[in-house]
């Protein structure tokens, strides 16, 4: 089995993204030689590049680049660590988790591509005999216990270094009550035994906010979520998720200043 790069989180958490995008993918822009000119720019020790893999079975095309463009991507990643020799670049991918993709991880991503890392992303989960989109579809109790569950058995595969915006769902799932402590719970517990960290992932401040029953508040991160996260020990790790150079570290440290003060 290909393994991942072992990585090193500690240290000041702005000192490195490892969740980044390039254009490939569709709904982003920049390359890695862009990354790499606006980590230096502010200051970055490691830029992790981590674009949407693409899928053997062609599944959600539209957000993802194609399987013709992987040596394209590792080679811009190759070209930029010999361009930047003074910024460690870390080559990635974000990835959807299914049973029958781990040949394809194992073996064309980590294997013959030798990337350092893939990152664990639940966008979609199984409920009911489809695939649900996180976005918009997590209400009701039913399915956040299934978001939960995929979640977990993402962790359980240990292809992944980490796992990005675990949250996600509360961009639909508006209250914290007995049911999204228990699934926060559970997903911490499990990235504990397994040993994976968890992404407050800051691009929620980016997007539109959300009517809770509290009131206006971004989508992701979920101050509660975070502030149990921290009760419970779990390792945390803070990204960007930038879709464009120019967010390389936007709100970082608004994600910094929420583990401060929660």
């Amino acid at each position: 089995m290909a393994e991942t790069t072992s990585i090193d989180f500690s240290g000041t958490m702005i000192e490195k993204n490892l969740h980044t995008h390039t254009f490939r993918c569709k709904h982003a822009d920049g390359d890695v030689t862009d990354y790499a000119k606006a980590a230096l720019e502010v200051g970055l020790k490691v830029l992790g590049m981590s674009d949407h893999t693409p899928l053997p079975d062609g599944r959600w095309s539209t957000v993802r680049m194609g399987m013709e463009e992987l040596d394209d991507y590792a080679c811009a990643m190759r070209n930029a660590r010999r361009d930047f020799p003074e910024l460690k670049i870390l080559s990635g991918m974000e990835c959807e988790w299914m049973p029958e993709y781990r040949s394809f991880y194992e073996g064309d991503l980590l294997g013959r591509l030798g990337l350092d890392y893939l990152i664990g992303s639940v966008h979609y989960f199984p409920f009911k005999g489809e695939w649900r989109n996180v976005i918009d579809g997590v209400r009701t109790r039913e399915e956040l216990f299934s978001y939960t569950e995929w979640v977990i058995r993402t962790m359980e595969t240990g292809l992944f270094s980490f796992i990005a915006h675990p949250d996600l769902f509360a961009n639909s799932y508006m209250e914290w009550d007995e049911d999204s402590a228990h699934c926060a719970k559970s997903i911490f517990d499990a990235a504990k035994l397994h040993k994976v960290p968890l992404e407050l992932n800051v691009s929620g401040y980016r997007k539109r906010l959300v009517h809770a029953k509290d009131g206006l508040r971004p989508m992701y991160p979920w101050k509660p979520f975070w502030k149990a996260a921290q009760n419970e020990g779990v390792e945390i790790i803070i990204n960007s998720d930038a879709h464009s150079p120019k967010d390389i570290v936007a709100y970082m440290d608004r994600g910094q200043e929420m583990l401060a003060t929660t």
